[in-house]
């Protein structure tokens, strides 16, 4: 009954805002083609399934763990889906320089500043230059993650008098506190496989929106700032000050690297705790003990800005990008659609859906946790991108993580600067 609710609200409002376009939908095939399977599939087919309602669209959903070679494909085939989301905004970007992607309607940018958290943010993430080289908004946000938690055990912080601290200036005297008092602050692993040292890229890119202007962010992730730029070099050692610190991290620094990401946050839970505090994004608990519940056994804050530093409330975080690929009057109705509250609420009210969305009723979360998790991503005056993942995969995935494992095992931040820069000239 609920759906049907939410479906029947989601009419009233495309009319309203479309004025009256849903009723020429009627009969239109709307192809749509994403990155999720499973669960996720099931979610974003119900959102879909209210827009058909509303619309009298016939809305198809197909998902695909190869989006990215598959993308490629079909848009060089002349044969993309009308709406196409990615994972990933570099990807949209190349192929909205390529002609493949359709300007999103005229006043979009405007909605998104005034309707979107750090909307000035969306908007940025969200325009690419086309063929002509003139930028335009081709983008649509919708579905995001945040990066930007330290996770901790209350009872913990309860049994040593400690509280949740506000500013960066608060945590690293937190974490001086801790080894005052004879414990460890940080469990920090960098060890995935592979991919090996990209928790560290996590760290920097968050370090360096706490202490440069977003503008200098955005100059690093596409390399008009060299990556050994002194800015960049101080976000590294900035990382340095919690992994480079023997009294900070357990197991020591020398531990760093090789401890596996997965097993890092193991120390929160022994008793007594190896350490008391663990940065990393919204899917860890994954790797907490069975039968953690987030909210009592484990829970997370903000991970601070520099009070001294007057750079508000920086998220990093990641998300899809929804664009139209194939124009049609369908593609452009659901990207208005996807701006209802509606459209948003539907999902929150599932699983793994957070969302920038001023309008929405966030008791609508069925989950408290990500209720909190969106209260932040609300609360930011600027969201950037991960930045390793907007980086050509040679650096993002490649000499980004391998530089930070030698910064962790000693080697100087401006050495591994200048070494992963020039690889990133190497590829020019």
């Amino acid at each position: 009954m609920k759906h049907i609710l939410l479906a029947g609200a989601a009419a009233l409002a495309l009319s309203a805002g479309m004025a009256g376009a849903a009723s020429d939908l009627a009969g239109e095939q709307i192809t749509v083609f994403g990155p999720w399977l499973g669960p996720d599939q099931e979610n974003v087919e119900a959102v879909l399934a209210a827009f058909a309602e509303a619309s009298g669209a016939d809305v198809r959903y197909v998902g695909s763990d190869s989006f990215e070679q598959q993308i490629l494909v079909d848009t060089e085939a002349g044969s993309a889906a009308n709406v196409s989301v990615f994972p990933q905004p570099g990807l949209a970007a190349d192929l909205a320089s390529r002609g493949f992607l359709t300007p999103l309607a005229d006043g979009t940018a405007d909605w998104v500043r005034e309707n979107y958290a750090a909307g000035q943010s969306w908007v940025d993430l969200g325009t690419y230059a086309g063929p002509d080289g003139a930028d335009d908004l081709y983008g649509f946000f919708y579905k995001v993650d945040v990066k930007s938690l330290v996770w901790y055990v209350p009872e913990n912080f309860e049994d040593a008098g400690y509280d949740v601290p506000e500013s960066m200036e608060e945590l690293i005297a937190l974490s001086d506190q801790i080894v005052a008092d004879g414990g460890t602050p940080w469990c920090i692993g960098l060890g995935s496989g592979g991919a090996t040292g990209w928790p560290a890229t996590d760290w920097v890119e968050d370090l360096l929106l706490r202490t440069q202007p977003p503008e200098v962010y955005d100059g690093w992730v596409n390399n008009e700032i060299p990556f050994n730029d002194p800015r960049i070099v101080a976000a590294i050692d900035e990382f340095g000050v919690f992994a480079r610190n023997d009294a900070y991290v357990a197991g020591g620094a020398g531990a760093v690297a090789s401890t596996d990401f997965r097993d890092s946050p193991k120390g929160l839970f022994s008793s007594p705790p190896q350490c008391y505090l663990h940065r990393q994004a919204s899917f860890i608990p994954a790797f907490f003990p069975e039968g953690t519940v987030v909210g009592e056994d484990a829970d997370f804050f903000y991970f601070p800005a520099f009070a001294e530093q007057d750079l508000g409330k920086p998220v990093l975080g990641a998300g899809t990008v929804w664009a139209i690929t194939n124009d049609s009057a369908g593609a452009q109705a659901l990207i208005e659609f996807l701006k209802t509250t509606e459209a948003n609420e539907i999902w929150m009210a599932r699983k793994g859906f957070l969302t920038p969305h001023l309008g929405v009723d966030t008791s609508v979360f069925g989950d408290p946790t990500l209720q909190k998790m969106n209260d932040i991503l609300l609360n930011a005056t600027t969201f950037r991108f991960d930045g390793s993942d907007l980086m050509p995969g040679g650096i993002g995935a490649g000499a980004f993580w391998t530089g930070m494992v030698d910064y962790a095992g000693g080697k100087s931040a401006q050495d591994v600067a200048d070494e992963i820069q020039a690889a990133w000239d190497a590829l020019k």
